[in-house]
C-alpha cells in the first residue's frame, strides 16, 4: 500500500513537473515577446531579419509549449510536441548564435537590405502583422546591451534553457 502510494505520487511529481515546465516555458516565451514590441513599440530599437526570425521561433515554442500544456497527450503525441518545442529551440539558439556571431565580427558584414529581409517582409505573416513580423533594422548594430550581453546573447541563453527543458521534458518518464 504505502509502495502504490509513493509510486502515485512520483507518477503525480513527474506530470506535474513537465505541466509546470511547459507553462514556464509559454510564459517566458510570452515575456520575451512582450519585451520585444516594448523595445521596438517605445525606445524604437527597430528588429533586424535575424530578430523577426528569432521571434517567430519564440512563438513557436510557446504555442507549442501551451498546446502542449493544454491538450496534455498521451504516447506519442507527447514525443511529437517535445520533438517540436526541441527543433523549435535548437533552431532559435542557431539563430540566436549567427546573430551574435554577425554583432561581434560586424566588419565582414554587408549594410543595405539584404535577402533575408526581402524574404522577411514578404512573408504572409509580415504583411498581415507588421508591427510583429516586419524587419527595418540592422543585425550588426548594437543598440542595447544588459549586464555586458546583446539582445541576441540573451536569446542565445533563453533558447538554450529552453532546449534543455524541452529534452527534459521528451525524455521525462511517462507513465
Amino acid at each position: 500500500m504505502a509502495q502504490e502510494t509513493s509510486s502515485s505520487l512520483l507518477k503525480l511529481y513527474m506530470i506535474l513537473g513537465k505541466r509546470l515546465a511547459l507553462l514556464l516555458i509559454f510564459i517566458i516565451c510570452a515575456n520575451v515577446i512582450g519585451y520585444a514590441l516594448y523595445l521596438q513599440l517605445v525606445i524604437n530599437l527597430l528588429p533586424c531579419p535575424l530578430c523577426i526570425a528569432q521571434r517567430i521561433a519564440y512563438w513557436l515554442i510557446g504555442l507549442t509549449a501551451l498546446f502542449y500544456f493544454i491538450h496534455y497527450p498521451q504516447n506519442l503525441c507527447q514525443k511529437i510536441y517535445s520533438i517540436f518545442m526541441v527543433i523549435f529551440s535548437l533552431l532559435g539558439l542557431l539563430l540566436a548564435l549567427h546573430h551574435s556571431w554577425l554583432i561581434a565580427y560586424s566588419e565582414n558584414f554587408e549594410c543595405g537590405i539584404s535577402a533575408e529581409e526581402e524574404f522577411i517582409n514578404n512573408i504572409l505573416i509580415a504583411k498581415w502583422w507588421p508591427i510583429m513580423f516586419e524587419a527595418n533594422g540592422d543585425c550588426a548594430d548594437i543598440e542595447w546591451e544588459f549586464i555586458f550581453l546583446t539582445i541576441p546573447n540573451w536569446s542565445a541563453i533563453f533558447f538554450l534553457v529552453f532546449s534543455i527543458f524541452s529534452v527534459y521534458i521528451l525524455f521525462a518518464n511517462n507513465n
